[in-house]
């Protein structure tokens, strides 16, 4: 089987889609379980809360896989028959799905280090959960931002 230019670089997309905020995710949930067996170390009641903070920067990675999925159902790769994809069409995906795939990795990131700061909250108040977790949620804006940039893109390639 041979592949055009167009189907790789699809494939690229779908890859990076997927392999950079799951990087991003895996650093970020990394950093809160760090601060958070600390926490727990000292006061073993506190994981409930620390571990609703360190689920977190989990999401980005789901987005990621979310996008690589929908390149990989629209260029026909799950049904076992890829479509002849041009250069073009490939450089679209590709571009598609960028925004994911950079802003996916470096959220996940910025969000594992707001909320193990979040975990720090808990550490001296614990009934302050509620402001360590809106904290790092409010990262999460840009991780909803770039899938739904990816995404509408990606559904607007005509294939």
């Amino acid at each position: 089987m041979e592949l055009t230019y167009g189907q790789v670089l699809a494939l690229l997309g779908a890859a990076l889609a997927v392999l950079l905020p799951g990087i991003g995710s895996a650093k970020g949930v990394g950093i809160v379980g760090e601060s958070a067996a600390g926490v727990v170390t000292e006061d073993p009641g506190k994981f409930g809360q620390t571990l609703i903070l360190q689920a977190i920067p989990g999401t980005q990675g789901i987005y990621g896989l979310l996008t690589g999925f929908v390149i990989m159902q629209r260029i026909g790769i799950l049904g076992g028959k890829l479509l002849p994809l041009n250069l073009h069409q490939g450089l679209l995906i590709l571009a598609a799905a960028l925004p994911i795939a950079f802003v996916g990795l470096l959220s996940a990131i910025a969000q594992g280090r707001a909320a193990a700061a979040g975990v720090g909250i808990i550490a001296k108040r614990p009934e302050e959960l509620a402001k360590g977790i809106t904290y790092a949620a409010m990262v999460e804006t840009y991780a909803v931002l770039a899938l739904l940039a990816s995404i509408l893109m990606l559904f607007g390639i005509k294939l």
